[in-house]
């Protein structure tokens, strides 16, 4: 049977430019099912997920619940709960961890701060410390959001972790479902789509390294998208894979094509051509609906390397 994820792969969708944006993640534990809006549709009180969603909005934090692979029956509310906040940025990305009883002590975060990537507010609410373990690998698993992610994410997540692989968590949503299974890898927060078992060990083995793997990635979700693809554009032209040796530092112009200039930590500067193009034949964008759409995918028409008095004077 066609699914949205299937139609995908099939037309061989370009998968870059596609990451959901959020310059920093605040991830909460929280057991049991999930509904399609998971903040106010699980069993957190709802009350409080609409005040996290206010709380976040036009912060740059993006909040989604996580658990732990495996199945999830009604086992109430958490006596404990892991909480993780992650700043996404090249150079200045961090993942900080926290134990706590009361989620709604989420409340008494600095959200703009966190948004900005000063992590005190985090560190002081909640008695939080740098995350020392392995990388995060978030796999999105939300089936009532799309059944796509239950029926590709969820068994993905549970080969992972039965497979010893560290830092695996489920999580209710990171877009993009008709790329499932979707993955999001923290602290780099490069997210990844069609992943594969043995993809994601190499990739979390890179990370270890400080390095990204560029193959399935749809981008860093500190960047628009049009920033996303620029970025992978210039790793895959330069042979570039530390994870802090570019940053997207300026946007020019507007849907439908913009000139993005990616810089390099030694000083290098590109100009990037981004087109926004409609994907072809119309496909479903998702399995909950039957509406066939022509999704938005962004496509570098150029990458041009600039001389030095050039990038200095842009």
């Amino acid at each position: 049977m066609s699914t949205c994820s299937s139609d995908s792969r099939a037309l061989d969708e370009p998968i870059a430019g596609t990451a959901a944006t959020a310059r920093t993640w605040l991830l909460l534990e929280q057991p049991g099912p999930w509904g399609a809006k998971a903040l106010t549709s699980s069993h957190l009180d709802p009350a409080l997920g609409r005040a996290l969603e206010t709380a976040a909005k036009g912060t740059g934090v993006r909040v989604a619940l996580i658990r732990r692979p495996g199945r999830h029956a009604d086992r109430g509310t958490a006596v404990e709960r892991r909480v993780y906040a992650a700043h996404t940025a090249p150079k200045s990305a961090w993942l900080h961890a926290a134990t706590i009883r009361d989620p709604r002590r989420l409340l008494d975060l600095d959200f703009a701060a966190l948004g900005q990537g000063d992590p005190r507010s985090f560190d002081a609410a909640l008695q939080a410390s740098p995350h020392t373990g392995d990388p995060l690998a978030l796999v999105c698993t939300n089936g009532k959001r799309d059944r796509c992610c239950a029926l590709l994410g969820r068994p993905l997540a549970a080969e992972l972790d039965a497979s010893g692989v560290g830092g695996v968590w489920e999580v209710t949503h990171l877009g993009g479902h008709r790329f499932s299974p979707t993955l999001l890898v923290l602290p780099y927060g490069y997210a990844y789509g069609r992943a594969e078992a043995h993809t994601v060990k190499e990739i979390l083995h890179q990370v270890r390294e400080g390095r990204i793997v560029v193959e399935g990635c749809r981008g860093n979700s500190a960047w628009e998208r049009p920033g996303q693809a620029a970025e992978l554009a210039v790793r895959t032209a330069v042979g570039e894979y530390a994870a802090d040796a570019l940053s997207v530092v300026r946007t020019d112009g507007a849907a439908p094509r913009w000139t993005v200039t990616v810089a390099h930590a030694d000083g290098r500067h590109w100009h990037v051509v981004v087109a926004q193009g409609a994907a072809l034949p119309p496909r479903a964008e998702s399995c909950e609906t039957s509406v066939l759409g022509s999704p938005a995918h962004m496509e570098v028409v150029a990458v041009r390397e600039l001389a030095t008095s050039t990038a200095l004077a842009s």
